[in-house]
């Protein structure tokens, strides 16, 4: 078994309730990236990294503290997955930005992505998570979608090879 941490920040407690769904699948504990730094992903090989899109296409605020973070680690060697969620009905033209935002700031601290997810079944008109036709990471809408989210969570850990 990889060794996974996962992390989350969230605002409203969906990507929270989101990151405990996921750590129950995988026998974890999600913890919030509020108030660490980066080296809170050093005893880690596999991270698991979720956020929400905040208003129009920012960057939720504990990530958004965290950016220094990331721009001064040191990836190289990790192997990283993204989960986000937004709202494609009220914010079409920003949907699951902040997941794309996070998905270059990994790479240029030299994580490897890992688990892209079809754009199949969103309705939305832009999102700077969508790379080569597919997000970066999974794409969970709790306002329109909520009852999706079990199976997707499910199909994607299972595509990640980390199913139990």
């Amino acid at each position: 078994m990889k060794n996974i941490g996962l992390f989350f920040g969230s605002d409203t407690g969906n990507t929270e309730n989101v990151a405990n769904k996921i750590a129950a699948h995988l026998g974890l504990e999600a913890q919030d990236i509020a108030g660490n730094s980066s080296d809170i992903f050093d005893d880690y090989d596999f991270l698991i990294l979720g956020t929400p899109t905040a208003n129009y296409g920012e960057m939720q605020p504990d990530w958004d503290y965290f950016v220094p973070e990331l721009e001064d680690a040191d990836l190289n060697g990790k192997t990283v997955a993204l989960f986000g969620l937004g709202d494609q009905v009220d914010y079409p033209d920003s949907f699951l930005d902040a997941m794309g935002d996070l998905a270059e700031l990994i790479e240029q601290a030299g994580g490897q992505l890992v688990g892209a997810w079809s754009t199949e079944g969103y309705d939305f008109n832009d999102s700077r998570a969508v790379k080569d036709g597919q997000f970066v990471g999974l794409a969970l809408d709790e306002d329109r979608q909520p009852e999706l989210t079990d199976s997707r969570i499910s199909t994607w850990l299972t595509q990640l090879g980390l199913a139990q």
